[in-house]
């Protein structure tokens, strides 16, 4: 990920709640956390009303009923994302600036064990639970490590032959990432470790976040280039493509309602409704704040999960930097709650 939406769906029928029949998305509430850091992935347990954001050194946790803090994760540097796995009561958090991945117990939040990964940078992590393993994608290493969630223990890797993104597993022992420098989409075999498709995604450039709609096999990319492309999962044709917001780093599909999401940098959430599997029309672009492009979906109440914060003025260029980046106003961060 630039700076990537896994989702735990433990429910069973009668605990869900209605499925919203109309309305525009708007933030129905802010948690407002404060501290310092960047962020980068939300991931959501429904199971336990959880949502893990990860915050430069450490992952905090959240109740995402309510907003107030369970716990922090910490010792985790540049982490990006965290990958459940609910049978084991474990976590996996990807540490991009040390090439590790932590492993956290979810009921106590205490670490377990750490592992290296074979990439540098691992980014997106993504739980393939047919096999019963944690993938991380490595953007240094333009690669994937695949890791034993059981064990816990490193097992192989796979060359992807570009800068891995998002990443989603269907539960069938597949497994599908962005390749964002080649605008690429790729299919592997979780068993094998190997690549079995590689898809082309022109229009779209610069794929980033990555959501699938497991009944008719569609997955819907977030494009650098304000497009979400929708490409068949079995065959790899694009189905269409569709105008979305600026900066888009997250993608989300809610089964129950057809709504596909996707979270825009700019400050805005573009939802795409699925009419069919082969038809799709934009239905709003509603507004969020200026840097939520990451993004969760609670399939239980249909709401929306963005992080972001306050921003003030760039610092003065430098050799170093010489596109710096606006600053963030400290204590500012904020969790917006989107629902119809």
């Amino acid at each position: 990920m630039r700076k990537p939406l896994i989702l735990l769906v433990a429910l069973f029928a009668g605990s869900q709640s209605p499925v919203p029949q109309s309305g525009a998305y708007h933030v129905i509430r802010r948690y407002a956390l404060g501290g310092d850091g960047g962020w980068d992935y939300l991931t959501l347990d429904t199971a336990s009303h959880r949502l893990y954001i990860a915050r430069g050194t450490r992952v905090i946790v959240i109740d995402a009923d309510s907003g107030s803090l369970v716990g922090e994760i910490p010792n985790t540097p540049g982490v990006h994302g965290v990958a459940l796995v609910p049978e084991l009561h474990r976590g996996f958090a990807s540490a991009g600036r040390d090439q590790s991945v932590r492993i956290f117990d979810t009921g106590s939040l205490h670490p377990l064990a750490r592992l290296r990964t074979t990439g540098g940078n691992p980014d997106a992590i993504v739980y393939e639970p047919a096999t019963r393993r944690v993938f991380t994608f490595n953007g240094a290493g333009a690669n994937a490590t695949a890791i034993d969630a059981v064990l816990p223990g490193v097992v192989g890797t796979v060359a992807l032959g570009g800068k891995p993104e998002f990443a989603v597993a269907p539960g069938d022992g597949r497994v599908f990432v962005n390749i964002e420098d080649r605008a690429e989409l790729i299919a592997l075999d979780a068993r094998a470790l190997a690549v079995t498709a590689r898809w082309p995604l022109a229009p779209c450039e610069a794929p980033t976040g990555l959501a699938l709609d497991a009944r008719h096999d569609r997955l819907f990319v977030g494009c650098s280039n304000r497009l979400m492309a929708v490409v068949d999962a079995a065959r790899g044709r694009i189905v269409a493509t569709l105008p979305i917001g600026g900066g888009v780093d997250g993608v989300a599909f809610d089964p129950a309602t057809g709504l596909a999401f996707s979270s825009n940098g700019e400050g805005t959430l573009t939802v795409v409704r699925e009419a069919t599997p082969d038809s799709f029309v934009v239905v709003e672009n509603a507004v969020t704040q200026r840097g939520a492009r990451t993004l969760a979906l609670d399939p239980r109440t249909h709401t929306v999960f963005v992080v972001t914060a306050e921003f003030g003025p760039a610092p003065a260029p430098s050799p170093e930097q010489p596109l710096p980046r606006p600053s963030v106003v400290p204590g500012s961060f904020v969790v917006l709650v989107l629902g119809p």
